[in-house]
């Protein structure tokens, strides 16, 4: 889910197994997409994830620089016709 989630631009999904794993996410990455494994992830653990990431917000800082390196990729790598694969040695 957070695979295919994440080739879109704009897109940070974060697949998240713990409460520490959520707020991380939100925390360091300004994730604003949860993804949650339904057959490794019980209910209420999903419920306390879910409220971790809801209630994290985003650090900025040093995390900026990150980021920055993530938008100047999708600009590139989610832009049609932005980037032509050379393809195998000749």
């Amino acid at each position: 889910m957070s695979i295919i989630a994440n080739k879109f631009s704009g897109v940070r999904a974060s697949l998240c197994t713990s409460t520490y794993m959520g707020k991380m996410t939100r925390a360091h990455n300004d994730s604003n997409l949860l993804c949650l494994g339904g057959r490794i992830t019980g209910y209420l653990e999903a419920l306390d994830i879910l409220e971790a990431w809801l209630n994290t917000p985003y650090d900025g800082g040093r995390h900026d620089i990150s980021l920055g390196l993530i938008v100047e990729a999708e600009t590139v790598l989610c832009n049609p016709g932005g980037w032509t694969p050379a393809g195998p040695p000749k």
